[in-house]
């Protein structure tokens, strides 16, 4: 009995012992759970020899920019060593090392060895992953590694500090899909590395994919896009200033950029000029180049612009000899001097086979070269250059060696230098509204000058004696000539597409004239303005008219394909825009129920990018003066074109302001320091804008606008809404349930800012499109100028009442 209870006593000793282990294992195994579930900084930002990285350990930069370690990506099962921004969300991954082999567990381990090479190793059979010694040769005999607050990692000889500009090893040096700001994108000429983009397969696999992006130094260096052999997109050569086949790539706010061209290295580089901006430059798994932005309020990637802008970018579209313009249609021409290569493939829109020379080349020594401008250079795989040589010597060589095609200088900056020969087969050419290069092509000694045109013919247009009523000894009428290329339609091509002026074919008239649509004989629809006998406008406004947009170019301006001028005509032939003017849907009751507000919206945007281009990225500087909603134009797609240029001034250089005995605009529009003291600058066109979008919110007109309590026009009643926190009661009531309120108001905000009474008040037009595309707070607008209330300090007691009601651009010759 006694052994009886003791056995069981033992039992009950045994089972409450079990229990308690079998409790401390899962306790223990919970703890491990959290443990492996959370990442733990490894140290500062270094690792020394023999050092190891684990799967929850991290290396983080100084100013904790950047991360370093073990991670697994999106709904992938495998693992991989890879750098990452430390504080955005979603681990926005930038570099990584193992991408073609990657752990399936985590049991992986990162070592720094004593040689100075970085391994990664799989801990349960010791294999090595990867290695940085594949990459690199160099023995480091007391290695240190660090992150740096670049995201760039190095590997360097203790005591030589890491200040030094070439590191060991530098992950900088083997890019993955991403280039960050002093990253050297190309080649080090001296050691062999070849720093190039290579895209991801998919966002959950980082492994290689068909995509590459490199610059190609077979000839003069440029940047190529590869789908696999396939050349997708190319860069154009280094001009001196950016790539020319890459527009958008300009001056700005967050960046700088450079092209290094020497002995020893050839690279692209850029860095920030804001420090606090977040941007990269990545090529998608779908083989896109693009540049992104941290947006911190939306705490996301914005897109900010990518190299390839539209079909013309893709990798010789034309064929040899062939150019590319969008604003065509078909988009694909030869260029002068040239004819298809097959006329019946041309014609069926294929037009790979190019084009050749109309007269072919036999190495006459009469043979010469004709200029062609706006151009995006060829591909430069099959040429030679020399960096000090002058355009005259560049020539010279070109024309001594029958195998060369074509010239150029390497750099346009300044006065030009260097040359650049081309040998063979000119491919992929772009031609640009503007801002293109120039290219010297060899042609026959019959085609040097030579310009023919089936349809035009294209030649000096010549402008002289501007009649003496018109001078007025006003600085903005030169004496000068001035010689414009532009193509001619003769009087009688237009009398045809215009079925002679028919009233059934008159689409308006303005202060110029009357304007009628008509139709080529290849079914091309156009607007022809034609200059009125009795017209308050006359040959200057004409003039200035096809000075101030023939080489504009912009998807938000009026296209001007051509002019006439033959016996008492004057004409100008726009591009036809189906919808005409704004005015006839925002201020017609049946009409305005179509314009909803996205589009309206649409359209302000639109407009604002419009006056962008002419205020900042146009040729010259042009300041549009006569602003209003009779002068946007709306295309098929509601898209809005700003129009008429009759009274436009360009400025060139750093000019901002200019001033006038000659005030012309339309009143309603006009800034009050114009038409007061006739003082006009970009803050001018800025007031106007201003008068635009209050009417497009509002659906009534600024001039004629009288409000039945308290006698405000639109500006005047606008302001006061404001005040009172009551904007919304200013939206037209046919926008009904499609307005977007906080837009609405950040538009009607953005729209008194532009209408203040000061000109150094108002913002330029690159603050109003961020103004109106960002969610931060706005700057209260002062006191409007020209408007009927409380106070009239901003009203201008001139000639306002006196000009007449309708819209038409009116000429006041101020004595003063």
């Amino acid at each position: 009995m006694f052994l009886f209870k003791y056995c069981k006593s033992v039992t009950i000793y045994r089972m409450m012992e079990e229990r308690i282990v079998i409790k401390a294992k899962l306790i223990f195994g919970f703890l491990i759970v959290i443990y492996t579930s959370i990442t733990c900084p490894f140290a500062a930002d270094t690792v020394s020899a023999n050092q190891t990285v684990r799967y929850n350990e991290t290396i983080i930069s100084a100013q904790e920019s950047f991360e370093l370690g073990f991670f697994r990506p999106g709904k992938s099962m495998n693992f991989y060593v890879g750098i990452w921004y430390k504080n955005l969300p979603n681990k926005t991954v930038v570099w990584v090392a193992n991408r073609n082999t990657p752990l399936t567990h985590t049991s992986g381990e990162l070592t720094l060895t004593l040689q100075g090479a970085l391994v990664i190793r799989d801990a349960t059979n010791g294999h090595v992953v990867w290695s940085s010694a594949n990459s690199s040769t160099t023995s480091v005999k007391k290695p240190i590694g660090q992150l740096l607050d670049t995201g760039n990692f190095i590997i360097y000889e203790e005591g030589e500090g890491i200040s030094q500009e070439d590191p060991k090893w530098q992950s900088f040096d083997f890019m993955t899909d991403t280039l960050l700001p002093g990253m050297k994108f190309g080649w080090n000429l001296i050691k062999g590395i070849d720093r190039h983009f290579t895209s991801c397969k998919s966002v959950d696999d980082p492994a290689a994919g068909n995509f590459t992006s490199r610059i190609d130094i077979s000839g003069y260096p440029e940047v190529i896009l590869r789908d696999g052999q396939e050349i997708l997109f190319r860069s154009g050569p280094w001009n001196g200033l950016s790539f020319s086949g890459t527009p958008n790539l300009k001056p700005n706010q967050y960046f700088n950029f450079t092209f290094v061209l020497n002995e020893k290295e050839i690279y692209y580089q850029y860095n920030l000029i804001q420090t606090s901006v977040i941007t990269r430059l990545v090529l998608s798994p779908s083989g896109r180049p693009e540049r992104l932005l941290w947006s911190e309020s939306k705490q996301e990637w914005s897109f900010y612009d990518a190299p390839e802008t539209d079909a013309c970018d893709q990798y010789a579209l034309c064929g040899p000899f062939g150019s590319c313009n969008i604003q065509n249609s078909p988009a694909c021409s030869c260029l002068k001097g040239f004819e298809p290569r097959s006329p019946h493939q041309w014609r069926n829109i294929d037009w790979s086979q190019g084009c050749r020379h109309s007269i072919p080349l036999d190495c006459d020594p009469a043979e010469g070269f004709n200029k062609y401008s706006n151009l995006k250079l060829p591909d430069t795989r099959e040429s030679w250059y020399n960096q000090t040589m002058t355009l005259v010597e560049c020539e010279k060589m070109c024309k001594s060696n029958c195998s060369c095609t074509a010239y150029t200088n390497t750099n346009i900056s300044g006065t030009g230098s260097g040359c650049l020969l081309w040998f063979g087969p000119l491919m992929d050419i772009k031609t640009y509204a503007e801002n293109g290069d120039t290219l010297y092509i060899r042609v026959s000694a019959s085609e040097l000058g030579n310009v023919s045109n089936k349809r035009t013919r294209r030649g000096p247009l010549q402008f002289t004696g501007t009649p003496e009523h018109e001078q007025e000894n006003d600085p903005e009428n030169k004496s000068d000539d001035e010689d414009l290329e532009l193509p001619l339609l003769g009087l009688s091509t237009l009398v045809t597409a215009t079925n002679n002026f028919s009233v059934d074919n008159k689409l308006g008239e303005g202060g110029f004239g009357p304007v009628y649509k008509g139709v080529l004989e290849d079914g091309q629809e156009i607007a022809v303005k034609r200059l009125a006998q009795t017209s308050t406008q006359g040959l200057h406004e004409f003039k200035n008219e096809v000075i101030s947009i023939s080489k504009l170019q912009h998807r938000n301006l009026v296209k001007l394909l051509g002019c006439c001028i033959e016996r008492a005509e004057k004409m100008l032939i726009y591009e036809y825009m189906p919808n005409k003017g704004l005015d006839s849907f925002i201020f017609d009751r049946s009409q305005s129920k179509l314009l909803d507000w996205p589009t309206r919206y649409h359209i302000i945007i639109g407009i604002a990018r419009g006056l962008l281009y002419l205020h900042q990225d146009s040729r010259l500087r042009i300041i549009h003066r006569d602003l209003k909603v009779s002068n946007i134009l709306l295309d098929k797609d509601m898209n809005p074109k700003i129009s008429d240029f009759g009274m436009a001034r360009s400025f060139g250089g750093n000019q901002i302001e200019a001033n006038t005995n000659r005030v012309v605009g339309t009143y309603g529009y006009m800034a009050p320091e114009y038409a007061g003291d006739g003082t006009f600058s970009i803050k001018t066109d800025v007031y106007s804008f201003g008068v635009l979008v209050l009417e497009i919110v509002c659906g009534e007109k600024n001039r004629g606008f009288t409000h039945k309590e308290h006698g405000h026009n639109l500006i005047g009643h606008a302001w006061g809404l404001h005040k009172e926190g009551t904007s919304l009661e200013l939206v037209a009531k046919c926008l009904g349930e499609s307005i977007d309120a906080p837009q609405v108001l950040r538009s009607i905000h953005v729209g008194l800012l532009c209408v203040q009474r000061h000109p150094e008040d108002r913002p330029t037009m690159t603050s109003v499109i961020h103004m109106l595309g960002s969610e931060g707070s706005l700057p209260s607008p002062k006191e409007p100028g020209f408007y009927f209330g409380e106070s009239t300090q901003g009203f201008y007691e001139g000639s306002y009442e006196a000009s007449s009601t309708n819209e038409l651009s009116i000429t006041t010759l101020n004595g003063r």
